[in-house]
């Protein structure tokens, strides 16, 4: 497999990297909610992607009425093009209902929590016992391969075709751009007792449902993507003399649609279904600021980030219609968005710390080496002593608040509250009663008196150091 050379394609095939490597960690509920949310974004994308082939195939099909009997056959594999894309999202969709059908299906849409998401979400049974034990994950690799074979056997179908400039040159560049296909990656992982693992088990085992659902969108793009690549081949077999283009559209394609405040932003905007007949004249401003255009026509567009939130920007495109003959301008507008580095503290036994004994604390920021992490703490005595990457000990020494402060590796310091409170008064117990009257074949059975915390979570214990025992003989004082 090639390396994309598009950008969007680059910016899927890391955040697929990005997963990966993530699921080493003990992700929190909000990372958990990042796979949904750029689930979302790589869905959006395939939006735009299916709007940007449907006008490509309609400017493929309106330039072909220059000659049917030459050009038709483009038209031909272009409809089989799309049959094979809407077959393969098909299985992708079905194949998703069902692992989310079998972890117990959907929340409502009214959940405040977890809207529209599936109830097994950090299910990681289901992905492995369906996809790796049952074969579903090799059927799925087998489609991914097959329908790349399909694809290119539809094109090759038009080498040496009269009017065009299809042979085995062109062929073997279109290709490289095929992005649909299996990555050889899982060939250089080893398992203990083997020499390799399966690609079925290098990217499905124990991979919680959450995580699927980038996994199957990105492998979605790739066919939307190769779908785009071969429908943009046969446009360009039109000639570009004889070409009519009536529609323009702006394309945005960002590197990434969702960075941290302090990175920069930046995307590569062009139009879609063009020629070069209509590069020389065209011209590219964004939010009205005219952009450089280079002889592909392509404006490179970048903004220092600062807010977090959604941020959009308008793009105008002003050409010559070589149809028409007239300056016409095609508006868009585009988002993406920003966001900070998250951190979380966590206490590991309660949400409070104790005098007197060692406080569990756990400190993780997502994005952020647990190396580059710097955690101070204040208030109620508190000192931290580090334990392990992300591990410390707090100990405090007098009742109040305490402040746990994490920065670092270009975090914004945050700050985390806690309560420092004394270890509840121990309460004597002698056959575990506190007080009354006991027999005295309960008393001799005893093995003394101890003293008991009460609904205390940690591994605390107290000695009795002595006691003062009164004994009143039968009627006497």
């Amino acid at each position: 497999m090639s390396i994309p050379k598009e950008p969007r394609q680059l910016m899927i095939n890391l955040m697929y990297l990005v997963l990966t490597a993530m699921l080493a960690l003990n992700v929190s509920a909000k990372i958990i909610n990042a796979f949904f949310r750029i689930n979302d974004s790589i869905q959006a994308n395939n939006s735009i992607t299916d709007t940007s082939n449907d006008n490509t195939f309609e400017s493929l099909d309106l330039n072909a009425e220059q000659d049917r009997t030459k050009y038709q056959p483009l038209v031909d594999a272009a409809k089989e093009i799309q049959l094979v894309s809407d077959d393969f999202t098909a299985y992708v969709e079905t194949l998703r209902d069902t692992l989310v059908q079998d972890s117990g299906g959907y929340y409502p849409d009214d959940d405040k929590n977890h809207h529209g998401q599936p109830k097994g979400y950090k299910n990681k049974d289901v992905t492995t016992r369906l996809l790796v034990n049952d074969g579903m994950a090799s059927t799925l690799k087998n489609q991914i391969l097959g329908s790349r074979a399909k694809l290119m056997e539809i094109v090759n179908e038009l080498n040496g075709a009269e009017g065009t400039g299809i042979d085995d040159a062109s062929l073997g560049r279109l290709e490289n751009q095929i992005s649909l296909g299996i990555d050889d990656a899982y060939k250089r992982e080893k398992k203990p007792g083997r020499d390799s693992v399966t690609w079925e088990y290098f990217t499905f085992n124990q991979l919680p449902l959450a995580a699927v659902f980038p996994l199957f969108s990105q492998y979605t793009n790739n066919m939307k993507s190769s779908e785009a690549a071969i429908l943009n081949f046969l446009i360009d077999q039109l000639g570009k003399e004889t070409i009519k283009v009536d529609n323009f559209i702006p394309i945005s394609s960002p590197r990434k649609s969702y960075v941290i405040a302090g990175e920069t932003f930046e995307t590569e905007i062009s139009v879609g279904a063009n020629s070069s007949s209509i590069n020389e004249n065209v011209r590219i401003s964004v939010n009205g600021q005219n952009m450089q255009v280079d002889d592909q026509g392509k404006a490179k567009y970048s903004v220092r980030t600062s807010g977090t939130g959604v941020k959009r920007y308008k793009v105008d495109i002003t050409l010559t219609n070589p149809t028409t003959g007239n300056v016409e301008t095609y508006p868009g507008e585009f988002e993406y968005e920003v966001g900070r580095r998250s951190v979380a503290v966590s206490a590991d036994k309660m949400n409070v710390m104790y005098i007197g004994v060692d406080n569990p604390i756990s400190v993780s920021a997502a994005g952020v080496s647990s190396n580059e992490l710097r955690v101070n703490g204040s208030g109620a005595g508190l000192k931290l002593t580090k334990t392990s990457n992300g591990k410390y000990i707090a100990r405090v020494s007098s009742i109040g608040d305490a402040k746990v402060t994490v920065s670092g590796g270009g975090l914004t310091p945050t700050s985390f509250d806690f309560r420092a409170k004394r270890i509840p008064d121990p309460i004597a117990r002698l056959a575990g009663e506190e007080s009354g009257t006991l027999g005295n074949g309960v008393i001799r059975a005893q093995s003394g008196i101890f003293a008991e915390l009460d609904n205390f979570d940690f591994d605390a214990k107290c000695t009795i150091a002595g006691f003062l025992m009164i004994r009143r003989p039968p009627r006497e004082d």
